[in-house]
């Protein structure tokens, strides 16, 4: 029951009100926040769920599955959101390049992690990226009228007491309600979650357009932080609401925009999705001339009408136009306006459609948001541009002229709707056609950022190479495309970020061309290696270094004896190759070439004819990582987190399936090479002392190991294994066919970052392997994803999969040229940076022009005597 003064009050607004032709909302005191909890705003007057809705990546979605798309969120709003009154929120945020540095320090360990985290910070706010957030409130409890509250405020305020406290019961009682329709909303393409405390108390306090102190991380946020956080000052003006900070300056101009006519039928997939479009409105700037994004933010006020209530609303409409249809009838002109009749017929219909189950009906009340921390003439231009581009798809949008406060207040979270006048009685297919949760996504929540979103919407792709274990999920990706499109400078960027976080990263390089990898990792100071396998690096890939002394004896007898003629291996010289093993492999620095002069001197001819064999052998670049005796001081690979590049270069492997008997001297050598480094490879992934540490094995060039039996099995076994051995693999190629008979490599891949491809064979492939649709405008999107609108190469775009399996394009990014160029793979622009670093060593050795003949004199012994110890 209502108290005698608060009728009066009612009575009192009403009246004005009508007076001034305006409804009783617009006059009445705004709510006034209670408390904010997860997924729950409290105001003095009502309590409202508030959810987070994820994004679909709908620029890429085959029009048939954007159709479903669309029906399975106009069923949603009709099922689960009938009979609630809602408020659906765009709005964005800037990417902070300092919310990132502190990110950063969590994310990285290893390496200069400052140095790392200040590049990112100042990349990020160069770029000045907007972030999107999709919010929605749905209202879930009454707890007082509006009149009742602002007497009741009123009162407090005389008296000096205050009466808002949340009890907790009432908090509970709130919360269960909010987890039950979140249960609900879960199963929408919207994935709604309860919103975080965090989320919504930025939300609110964003609005202000001054600086405002971290909410407390505490379950609910009331009192004096729930005050702190919303203090604001806005003076209204005609066309704007002028947003005043702390000393009395304008900090922003904000417009709101009504949407008070739509076209009677609207085409969709395409332009005319009316708030999927809001990432794509740019405007001139009036200063700069420069062409940017306006961002505007959008606030949708609706309620999905109950079958009995649209039929009932329907009805009285009918009912209405019947009735004056027989007025006019019975007059003297016995004629009625064809308006009239129609409204009966359409009225007539969708009662038919309603009491049918065929369709539903909301009342929405659409708002657009542009603001300013500019001037108020950058304002009009974006109001301006926004108008324009709606006006394109044929949608009214208009500047709400002496309406901005009222729009404005209702445009907050916790608010009513004000303006009622300004909506509309449509079907609920119209706000799910305007596809206010697609665009582009993809990517992970947290992570590294590995570049940037290309599609409609803006914003980031994370993504953490060495996650996939962590997660419980399978472990490998894939950069497929054709040569000098940036697939394996994008890998040797996921690799960086894995060594940052004090990862074992090995990479296989059988190009040669990867040298850049080491030189971004001293960069950025992560502990680097590179090993080239050649003449120069005896014995640095020999299995008995490489493996724990009990695994190697076999491994080194498989190696010798795929490098021996056919002839001997017919004659039985495994058993002496076994015996020389097991001899060695008992010594106190067990070797290959050990094993190699053993049989040299042994009394038979055929183990000393093979050891003879195999001295020759050491004797070549591809043999003497092998069987060579190392060097003084020497590093061999070794199992340490850091950067391992080991490259091998003229690496001739036979074809699968071949046999020893068929394969040449240097194809039997590289084989025996390759099983070395994979049989290296499968030991550090599988070490027990090395189980907590992160780990990646990345195969440039993969075709290189497709085509052989050993390289197929040593694949499979990594894709299927590394999630028990928190292994990552990362696989680059050109060839997606060779790829499609590997079943455990393609069953493991989560994520896959596809490049330009130009044959119709291969563009198919990949398209499978994208799980896109295999379709001529699969083919021209991969096809042209590679190259900017003129024809020239794009290096690092592609179009990527991520593990939700959601497909977006994007673009690698480097937080600095430096670092980029230090990955590149470009024989000229490593040729330049080789002929500089060798003039930087010459001039570091002349003497000064300031040197006098004595200090001259001086030094000269002195570099002759460095160089000498250093030989």
């Amino acid at each position: 029951m209502s108290s005698t003064t608060t009728k009066a009050a009612k009575k009192g607004a009403s009246r004005v009100g009508k007076l001034l032709g305006l409804g009783t909302e617009r006059l009445l005191r705004e709510p006034q926040l209670v408390a904010l909890s997860d997924g729950l705003v409290v105001t003095d007057t009502s309590a409202e769920a508030w959810y987070v809705m994820s994004a679909a990546n709908t620029d890429l979605m085959p029009e048939e599955l954007q159709d479903a798309e669309q029906d399975a969120a106009a069923l949603a709003l009709s099922k689960t959101l009938a009979g609630y009154n809602c408020h659906l929120k765009i709005i964005w945020a800037r990417l902070d390049g300092e919310v990132f540095r502190e990110e950063a320090r969590q994310i990285f360990t290893a390496g200069d992690v400052e140095m790392a985290a200040d590049m990112w910070a100042k990349r990020l706010d160069s770029l000045d990226l907007p972030q999107r957030h999709i919010l929605l409130g749905v209202r879930i409890a009454e707890r007082d009228s509006a009149t009742n509250a602002a007497v009741k405020n009123g009162i407090s305020d005389t008296l000096g007491i205050g009466h808002t406290g949340l009890d907790a019961n009432e908090l509970t009682q709130l919360d269960a309600s909010a987890r039950r329709l979140e249960r609900r909303l879960e199963a929408t393409p919207w994935r709604c979650r309860l919103a975080p405390v965090e989320l919504l108390a930025w939300a609110i306090s964003r609005e202000s357009h001054r600086p405002q102190p971290a909410p407390p991380r505490l379950p609910t946020v009331t009192g004096a932080s729930l005050v702190r956080l919303t203090q604001s000052k806005a003076i209204p003006m005609a066309d704007h609401v002028r947003m005043v900070d702390a000393r009395g300056e304008s900090a922003a101009w904000v417009a709101v925009l009504a949407m008070p006519e739509f076209p009677e039928m609207m085409f969709t997939p395409g332009e005319q999705e009316w708030l999927r479009c809001l990432s794509e409105i740019t405007y001139e700037h009036p200063d700069t001339g420069e062409e940017t994004l306006v961002c505007p933010e959008a606030s949708i006020r609706f309620s999905v009408w109950r079958r009995a209530q649209a039929v009932k609303e329907v009805d009285r409409v009918r009912k209405s136009a019947k009735e004056q249809r027989r007025s006019a009838a019975e007059g003297s002109a016995g004629e009625t306006h064809a308006e009239t009749e129609d409204t009966e017929q359409v009225m007539e219909d969708l009662r038919q459609r309603l009491t049918r189950g065929g369709m539903t009906l909301l009342e929405d009340h659409p708002r657009l948001v542009v603001s300013s921390t500019e001037s108020i003439e950058d304002l009009r231009a974006r109001a301006d541009a926004v108008i324009a581009h709606y006006a394109g798809i044929s949608i009214d949008v208009v500047v709400a002229s002496d309406e901005q406060r009222e729009l404005w207040l209702e445009t907050q979270v916790g608010d009513i709707l004000r303006v009622a006048d300004l909506g509309h009685i449509r079907e609920t297919d119209t706000l799910a056609a305007s596809m206010f949760w697609g665009g582009s996504e993809g990517g992970d929540e947290t992570g590294p950022i590995a570049g940037l979103l290309t599609g409609t919407t803006p914003g980031v792709f994370r993504f953490d190479i060495t996650a996939g274990s962590a997660r419980g999920d399978a472990t490998t990706t894939g950069f497929i495309g054709r040569s000098g499109r940036g697939k394996t400078t994008s890998m040797m960027r996921a690799i960086l970020d894995a060594s940052l976080k004090g990862a074992f990263s090995l990479m296989l390089g059988f190009k040669g061309d990867e040298a850049g990898l080491c030189k971004a990792g001293q960069y950025l100071g992560v502990e680097s290696h590179q090993v080239t396998c050649g003449l120069e690096t005896p014995g640095v890939a020999d299995l008995f270094r490489l493996l724990p002394k009990g695994d190697a004896t076999l491994q080194v007898v498989s190696q010798l004896l795929i490098m021996l003629p056919e002839r001997m291996r017919d004659a039985g010289v495994e058993t002496h190759l076994l015996k020389a093993c097991n001899a060695i492999g008992e010594h106190a620095d067990p070797a290959s070439w050990r094993v190699v002069d053993l049989l040299k001197e042994a009394a038979e001819d055929l183990p000393r004819d093979a050891g003879q064999a195999l001295e020759e052998i050491s004797r070549t670049p591809l043999g003497a990582p092998l069987l060579g005796k190392p060097r003084p001081g020497a590093s061999p690979l070794r199992p340490a987190p850091g950067l391992w590049l080991v490259q091998v270069p003229g690496l001739t492997m036979p074809q699968a399936g071949t046999v020893p008997r068929d394969m040449t001297m240097t194809e039997r050598v590289s084989l025996a090479l390759m099983r070395g480094l994979i049989a290296y490879s499968l030991n550090t992934a599988a070490r027990p002392d090395l189980r907590d540490l992160p780990k990646i094995v990345a195969v440039p060039e993969v075709h290189v190991l497709t085509g052989t039996d050993d390289g197929r099995k040593f694949l499979d076994y990594i894709a299927r294994t590394g999630r028990a051995l928190d292994t990552s693999l990362a696989i680059d190629t050109q060839d997606p066919l060779s790829l499609l008979g590997l079943d455990g490599v393609l069953e493991a891949m989560t994520t896959l970052f596809a490049f330009e491809l130009t044959t119709p064979r291969q563009q198919d492939a990949l398209a499978e392997l994208l799980r896109m649709p295999v379709s001529e405008a699969s083919r021209a999107l991969i096809h042209s994803v590679g190259k900017f609108a003129n024809g020239t190469i794009r290096h690092g775009h592609c179009i990527a999969r991520d593990r939700r399996d959601r497909v977006a394009t994007m673009q690698w990014d480097a937080p600095s040229a430096e670092l980029l160029r230090a990955l590149s793979t470009n024989p000229r622009d490593q040729a330049e940076d080789h002929d500089q670093a060798m003039e930087a060593a010459r001039t570091s050795q002349e003497p000064r022009a300031d040197q006098s003949d004595d200090q001259t004199r001086d030094a000269g012994p002195q570099l002759s005597k460095e160089s000498s110890g250093a030989t």
